[in-house]
């Protein structure tokens, strides 16, 4: 009950139309990942008070602003010269301006680098406000239909960090679902090795999720591979590899740790 009743202080605070309120704050706006009709009121309402909107992609933002008639002044941040970029906003919050920093798609921080600004935000003492809203890590995994307790999230996985075989390996033998951020060139080449690796387990694929075009490819590697051959090319895929289902016992034999990825 305590925490409830913090959480709801929050957006009364700053839920009026003063901009005195919003001073020398950070909020961080979930936008759409996708429709962009998604993202929140409250987002909505803070990102028309606030002094700057730091954005990861300008162009992706304006056609959101666009869509909804707001008119906030944009500044970029990413992908080069973060730090600098940090170091700039944190002294326009010092001087009382406050700012909302916004993803291209998401909430800020996840596989983004907006932690470098939230974190040096906390070091001076700068309140930091996080407002909710779609993500396509939970939106995945919730039409995936694989068991969600509990499970894994390895960000934008590419085929550039080192051979693919040896970084899934690890991944396979997760007990729990595990969600990943894939290009479809990437995706492809995840699907194979895991068709090699494990040729039953589970693969769910997400791809472009909320627009139009939307489509929800679910089986083992292969036939997701095969399914994904006969869709328009997807903008974004997030991938859910199904965990490792447990080994079962026979009567009167003890269990044995395996090592084997084939489920």
């Amino acid at each position: 009950m305590r925490r409830e009743e913090s959480q709801q202080r929050g957006p009364a605070k700053h839920g009026g139309n003063h901009r005195a309120k919003l001073r020398g704050s950070l909020f961080l706006v979930g936008a759409p990942i996708g429709h962009p009709d998604d993202i929140t009121i409250r987002a909505l309402g803070i990102l028309r008070q606030v002094d700057i909107v730091a954005t990861e992609d300008p162009l992706s933002t304006q056609a959101l602003f666009r869509h909804h008639s707001l008119s906030s002044t944009l500044t970029s941040y990413g992908p080069t010269n973060i730090r600098d970029k940090v170091a700039i906003l944190i002294d326009r919050m010092q001087q009382g301006l406050s700012v909302a920093l916004l993803s291209d798609c998401g909430l800020p921080i996840i596989s983004d680098p907006g932690s470098l600004l939230v974190a040096a935000a906390h070091r001076h003492n700068i309140p930091v406000f996080s407002l909710p809203g779609p993500s396509a890590v939970t939106a995945a995994v919730a039409a995936s239909g694989f068991p969600a307790e509990a499970f894994h999230f390895y960000g934008d996985f590419t085929t550039h960090a080192g051979p693919l075989q040896r970084r899934l390996i690890p991944i396979l033998r997760h007990a729990e679902s595990t969600i990943l951020f894939c290009t479809t060139e990437s995706c492809s080449a995840i699907l194979n090795v895991i068709a090699t690796l494990a040729p039953r387990r589970e693969v769910a694929l997400a791809c472009d999720l909320t627009l139009e075009q939307e489509t929800i490819i679910r089986g083992t590697a292969r036939r997701v591979a095969e399914g994904l051959k006969r869709i328009r090319t997807p903008q974004h895929i997030t991938m859910v590899v199904a965990g490792k289902k447990p080994l079962l016992r026979k009567a009167g034999t003890r269990s044995k740790t395996s090592r084997s990825l084939r489920a």
